[in-house]
């Protein structure tokens, strides 16, 4: 911001607290004895479309409240916009309503301040839905003046940095938050109906578990200790199925000590969910159903639109494995080629990905797969058969152990759930968190951590399980169109200012 309109701001903040300091004198400030009855959209839905000739005999009265933004003043009337949390209703203040001390003092209110009115309804000559004011009080004063003509805030870093003030002047932010809230809602009704226990687990943790990531540090004074912040709740979901909560679901945040992208934030929203006695396979099929479902009930259809593409969430998804998605788009790969590790070898030194010795098949295909092809799977699409070596808490294939019973789900080209058939074998896990520890003794430092308290845990038996992680701001992302994550999260993380 220049210099000038530094300037200007702090004049008109100056000149706002001169205001506030005669309103201190001459009594309460800030009262908190005004109580509305009425919401601007509710009196639309059920009054707008009365004419006025019908309306105005009923003299049908509201007490409403809410932001000050729009005032025009004419003489002995004045029209004001106030906005409140459902949207916008027009006053009409006059002096035959209100007086005229109360018409000259709401003369010198300032957009933004926080206002309640009683009145009763009619409509404009224009046709506009109003209130007739019979009283208006100032509630509180708004110290700092909104962004000029309310067209909302253009610069994107100050959108975040004052959700608040971009809240207020854009429609489209508070629509999007809300649809957030009617979504998660919509999933917690999907799972509960199922016979779901919605549950709470840690969100620090002696050891970081769950998921393949760097965790954020903390330390524990009263009991000296090192904490991990959640990177992921799976091995405490896991420790319920044991316990006889069968089914079991979290929507929970998660704190991963990584890079800051449109789709990646340190802090974010997942739903995971876990059954005793089903597979992989019913997981697609459940997936399919919750997002149809979620789509229908929060948007009205299964087939929208993000960033100009079509989707359609209404039609089976696509289960393909990572060669047979890579060889489906991008046929200069054929299948039997993509089985040799010379060629995957090859064919990763030309896209510049980094291949290590230890590197198997499996490996290969997906950092192949990674490289050209994630990007492609616009329409919903499971990619099945992981590797075994990078699933360190799924089922290995009985066909073909090298292989996990997992998969991931793509859509826009982003990964937005991933599941598979859960590891019930304690040898098995123990054996596949040594090699972790190797890993991580080795540079990797995504490796996860041997947690013995949860191989004690396996030990009691786990049932044959099914479990499954999606993530919420990306779900949240693509039924609002919201091209970067940091327009789904009310207080994304950014960079201190100065």
């Amino acid at each position: 911001m220049p210099d000038s309109a530094f300037q200007d701001e702090n004049q008109i903040i100056a000149e706002r607290r001169a205001k506030l300091a005669a309103l201190r004198a001459a009594g309460p400030a800030y009262p908190n004895d005004f109580r509305r009855d009425a919401l601007a959209a509710d009196l639309h839905a059920k009054y707008g479309d009365l004419p006025n000739e019908t309306l105005e005999p009923q003299a049908i009265t509201a007490k409403v409240a809410g932001r000050m933004l729009l005032k025009r003043v004419m003489g002995k009337a004045c029209f004001a916009t106030l906005q409140d949390m459902s949207g916008r209703i027009q006053l009409y203040v006059t002096v035959d309503g209100v007086g005229q001390a109360t018409l000259d003092a709401f003369k010198h209110w300032d957009l933004g301040d926080i206002v309640g009115a009683t009145g009763s309804l009619f409509r404009t000559r224009t046709g506009e839905l109003s209130l007739r004011c019979s009283e208006v009080r100032l509630l509180a004063k708004g110290l700092r003046p909104l962004p000029e003509k309310f067209h909302g805030m253009t610069d994107q870093e100050q959108r975040y940095r004052q959700r608040h003030v971009d809240l207020i002047t854009n429609p489209a932010t508070r629509d999007t938050f809300v649809k957030r809230s009617q979504i998660v809602q919509a999933i917690r009704e999907f799972f509960v109906a199922r016979g779901y226990l919605e549950v709470e687990t840690p969100m620090m943790h002696a050891i970081p578990g769950g998921a393949a990531a760097r965790p954020f540090v903390t330390h524990h004074n009263a009991l000296d200790m090192q904490l991990f912040l959640r990177i992921a709740p799976e091995l405490f979901l896991k420790r319920l199925v044991i316990g006889g909560l069968e089914k079991v679901f979290e929507v929970n945040r998660n704190f991963r000590n990584e890079g800051i992208s449109t789709r990646h934030n340190p802090e974010f929203t997942m739903l995971e969910f876990y059954e005793a006695y089903q597979d992989y396979h019913y997981l697609m099929d459940l997936t399919e159903t919750l997002l149809r479902e979620v789509a229908q009930k929060v948007l009205g259809t299964t087939t929208i639109t993000y960033q100009g593409t079509s989707i359609d969430l209404g039609r089976r998804y696509d289960r393909l494995t990572m060669a047979a998605a890579i060889a489906k788009y991008n046929p200069e790969h054929g299948a039997a080629d993509l089985a040799r590790v010379d060629y995957l070898t090859a064919a990763l030194g030309r896209t510049g990905r980094e291949v290590l010795p230890t590197d198997g098949l499996g490996v290969l295909q997906l950092k192949l797969f990674e490289e050209t092809t994630e990007a492609k799977l616009v329409q919903p699409t499971f990619i099945v058969a992981h590797p075994t070596d990078v699933s360190p808490l799924a089922r290995a294939n009985e066909a073909d152990p090298t292989v996990s019973d997992r998969f991931e789900l793509f859509i826009t080209g982003r990964e937005m759930a991933n599941g598979f058939s859960e590891l019930n074998d304690p040898e098995d896990q123990a054996a596949r968190f040594a090699a972790q520890v190797a890993a991580r003794e080795a540079g990797d430092e995504e490796a996860m951590y041997y947690d013995a308290d949860y191989i004690r845990a396996m030990e009691y038996g786990l049932p044959p399980t099914a479990g499954e992680g999606i993530g919420i701001d990306r779900v949240v992302m693509l039924l609002t169109d919201a091209a970067s994550i940091r327009d789904v999260i009310l207080f994304p993380q950014l960079k201190q200012e100065g």
